[in-house]
């Protein structure tokens, strides 16, 4: 079926208008029009090739939202008019055991991203910066029907990403959570952290985040610029969440973890990270990392969301705008997510 949408050439190429062919709906694919799309910062890696191995002309996106238009014959969960998401793969292996436990994200033969990957048969995936999308309804998840839309997209990756975590290492009340940088994935994450019950830290190295972060429900805030403050803190933490995309050294954040105390990497920053062994070894930490969700995760999550008013704080932008969109979010200059009108195609 023929659609339309916003693509890259290549690395160094601006996105711009582009035509292409989805496939034709089978009995279990759901057909959805893409009402809105969020812009992660790996849209903006994976287009221009900072990670390696992007496949071209590239559509982008894989925090959407839209509303079903067709169904197939088997389809039994969705029909036409309803709210319905995407997040970041439209498939896995379905048999490995991973995929059999929910937990499709860690698919160990072939997971099919949303975008920049590939279909069993070889066709390339093209992702939501277009009008519509078709999807097998068992990788599709159910939108409430009065959610804020707009501030629901970006749920589908920097929710699932930060929640995922956070209940696999049972934060709940009495947890003293830091959670490490204040962005797209942060800012989110301070949300459900609280909603969790948690007692919530930001540690970032911006002093004009601490309104932000209060606002958004930490009950602390730690300038981790600041070395006595950071020295004062020690052991005051059960679990941090980093969020950062920025290379920093990961010694600092350790010493403020409690004995059996917890450090999830969900940020990916470009270049490894060097700890040292004793900063482990002296009390017992861990130091660990974490994808988004399977299905029945992103749903729980997105369920748990709904019944706690969580959304992403956006500014919402026509797709004219998308390549100003990425400057400003590899400048910082974003609170905290753009998402895409697609209305404006």
């Amino acid at each position: 079926m023929k659609t339309r949408g916003y693509a890259t050439p290549g690395p160094t190429a601006p996105l711009g208008p582009f035509a292409f062919e989805r496939r034709e709906p089978g009995p279990a694919d759901v057909v959805i029009d893409i009402l809105y799309c969020g812009i992660c910062h790996s849209d903006i890696h994976q287009a221009r090739d900072e990670w390696g191995g992007s496949i071209y002309p590239m559509v982008p996106g894989h925090e959407i939202v839209g509303r079903v238009s067709r169904t197939g014959a088997a389809v039994t969960r969705f029909r036409p008019g309803d709210l319905a998401g995407v997040g970041c793969f439209v498939d896995s292996c379905r048999t490995c055991d991973a995929c059999r436990e929910g937990l499709e994200q860690y698919c160990e033969r072939h997971l099919v991203a949303t975008y920049n990957g590939r279909e069993h048969d070889g066709t390339p995936t093209y992702g939501g910066y277009s009008a519509t999308i078709v999807v097998d309804e068992n990788y599709v998840l159910a939108i409430p029907a009065d959610a804020a839309l707009a501030g629901t997209a970006p749920l589908l990756c920097a929710g699932i990403t930060t929640y995922s975590p956070l209940r696999h290492w049972e934060v709940g009340p009495g947890s003293r959570v830091g959670i490490l940088g204040l962005g797209g994935l942060g800012h989110v994450g301070v949300r459900i952290a609280a909603a969790l019950g948690a007692e919530v830290t930001v540690l970032s190295t911006s002093p004009g985040k601490e309104a932000d972060a209060r606002r958004l429900g930490a009950h602390r805030f730690l300038l981790t610029s600041d070395p006595e403050r950071l020295r004062l803190a020690r052991g005051t933490l059960d679990f941090i969440l980093d969020t950062a995309s920025a290379p920093h050294d990961l010694q600092p954040y350790l010493r403020l973890l409690a004995r059996d105390g917890a450090m999830v990497q969900v940020g990916a920053p470009p270049e490894p990270a060097s700890v040292a062994a004793f900063a482990l070894i002296s009390g017992r930490k861990t130091l660990a990392g974490s994808s988004i969700g399977g299905i029945r995760e992103t749903q729980e999550m997105l369920d748990f969301c709904a019944e706690h008013g969580i959304t992403a704080d956006v500014e919402v932008i026509p797709i004219s705008r998308v390549n100003e969109a990425y400057d400003r979010t590899v400048a910082a200059d974003v609170h905290y997510r753009f998402v895409i009108d697609m209305a404006t195609l």
